[in-house]
């Protein structure tokens, strides 16, 4: 969370490898942290932000394009490790071919990592994100729309803060066919047409921060909305729910990331009530939210603590409270003693450390927060979860570690529902 993190959206790209469902457990390791494989009749869903993201465009790619990453080895064997049927992934640079999420199934989730089996996602959806797409206007209050990619000021007035297009993209891998031909995306939702949308005013004067100018084309979400339907088998497809809202920092009094999280996070809210989405528009200008009844899991980094943070103190509880939604708290002891092993901003925390899936600045800084979430419907009984955050005497511990973390500063967060 405390970096930048903002996304961008356009054509969807779908990627169909043509190799079988697998479902062989992991293997070669006694870690308390790797869960038992998901029963017969259930799903296991994730969220991961593998931090993935390069700082030019191509370069994800490029790494990829050699099973030589470091990262990239240890982001797969965690996948490997906990081998989710459905999983979306957070910064992930966005490329149009696909040709960086292609590279990291050959060449890393194919190939066994330390003992591990290969896991194969014959299914993937990915699409652009807002992230570095320049809006044109000035979107940062200095008075200049930057529309040359590459500087921090390009980044400012963009769509979501990036330095280039594509850049801390998302992707959802599924072992279970995706029903592309139903997927609905929200990148080009205007943020204005959110009913009572929080958005930011200027302290000192009230006035709105945002012009008139930039309120005509600034988009709800920093990186993109999307509903994947996905098929479990059982008559009734389940919504994927992804999204990976902005950080509810790096701005100034007017707080108008902290604004924009809360409103992005409202969006699936209102989505899943009935009628509540009405003032929904896809970007194919279809209006409406969720079917009622429809069985879903919100999944992403949300870059929200329900207690904890800069983000606005209602943000989560919109989904943590939902009548249609379902919190398990998915949990996990590495969390625990990372808080208490690293002390800080940790000690001052209201929420349970175990619940924490992101390992933060402590001092000065946030501290260990809960900012990943997988939240199934009502409707899909659930049968498991947890965190991947191995405690340090975990033989694999060795994959998250402490700063300068190996894989990621987020933890792979999973939950078992009945499909």
């Amino acid at each position: 969370m405390p970096r930048r993190t903002r996304r961008v959206a356009s054509t969807a790209t779908l990627v169909l490898a043509a190799s079988a469902l697998m479902a062989a457990p992991a293997s070669g390791t006694d870690s308390p942290s790797v869960p038992e494989p998901p029963g017969a009749h259930e799903v296991r869903f994730a969220t991961f932000n593998t931090a993935l993201e390069r700082p030019g465009q191509g370069l994800l790619a490029k790494e990829l394009a050699t099973p030589d990453s470091e990262q990239a080895r240890n982001v797969a064997e965690i996948i490997q490790r906990v081998r989710p049927d459905v999983l979306l992934l957070n910064e992930f640079d966005h490329d149009d071919e696909g040709l960086g999420l292609r590279r990291f199934q050959d060449h890393y989730l194919s190939v066994g990592q330390s003992g591990a089996d290969p896991i194969d996602y014959p299914y993937v959806y990915s699409a652009p994100v807002n992230t570095g797409v320049a809006s044109g206007v000035d979107l940062n209050g200095d008075g200049e729309a930057v529309t040359e990619p590459g500087s921090p000021e390009y980044a400012e007035d963009a769509f979501g803060y990036a330095t280039f297009p594509g850049r801390y993209g998302m992707a959802a891998l599924s072992r279970y066919p995706i029903l592309t031909d139903q997927v609905r995306t929200f990148q080009t939702f205007r943020w204005a047409d959110m009913p009572n949308a929080m958005l930011p005013t200027d302290p000192e004067t009230g006035e709105p921060f945002y012009s008139q100018e930039a309120l005509e084309v600034l988009r709800l979400s920093s990186k993109s909305h999307w509903d994947v339907p996905i098929d479990t088998g059982r008559g009734r497809p389940v919504h994927l729910l992804a999204s990976h809202p902005t950080p509810p920092t790096f701005d100034g009094p007017e707080k108008r990331n902290v604004a924009r999280n809360h409103d992005e996070i409202r969006f699936w809210a209102d989505y899943v009530t009935p009628r509540g989405g009405d003032y929904v528009y896809d970007d194919a200008g279809v209006r409406g939210g969720l079917a009622p009844g429809a069985r879903f899991v919100i999944a992403g980094d949300l870059n929200a603590d329900p207690n904890d943070g800069d983000g606005h103190p209602e943000a989560m509880t919109q989904l943590l409270e939902h009548r249609h939604i379902v919190d398990v708290r998915p949990s996990s002891q590495g969390g625990r003693g990372a808080a208490a092993r690293q002390g800080g901003a940790n000690e001052e925390h209201v929420g349970a450390p175990e619940l924490d899936s992101a390992d933060f600045v402590d001092e000065p800084g946030p501290g260990n927060l809960r900012v990943d979430y997988v939240l199934p419907s009502r409707s899909l009984p659930t049968r498991g979860s947890g965190v991947f955050w191995p405690t340090v005497d975990d033989p694999l511990f060795r994959l998250t570690g402490d700063y300068p973390f190996p894989s990621s500063d987020h933890r792979m967060v999973w939950v078992d529902v009945l499909r």
